[in-house]
């Protein structure tokens, strides 16, 4: 599958720098699997959690969330947002 908007991952480890490999080794391993419907993401990723149409991915020891839209037909995941434990509890994404 194809990582869309890589961006946020950069923009988050500017502010975050120690997470920015484990951001990495999401998006690289990510990227390496096929998925073609939500089992198979939790095969890969068995803390991912579903939120309507939203995949949340728990990732550095689950220091950081990434929140994404995974489109299986199109093969790929289009990242939303990325967020600390902390600001993902506050529930602003939701919106």
């Amino acid at each position: 599958m194809r990582v869309i908007s890589r961006r946020a991952i950069r923009e988050f480890a500017e502010r975050h720098p120690e997470a920015l490999e484990p951001l990495r080794h999401w998006a690289n391993a990510a990227q390496s699997v096929d998925r073609r419907k939500p089992g198979d993401v939790r095969r890969t990723f068995n803390t991912a959690d579903f939120a309507g149409d939203l995949t949340v991915f728990n990732v550095g020891g689950n220091k950081c969330r990434v929140i994404a839209f995974v489109h299986y037909r199109q093969r790929a995941i289009y990242i939303k947002d990325v967020l600390t434990h902390k600001d993902y509890d506050k529930g602003a994404w939701k919106r």
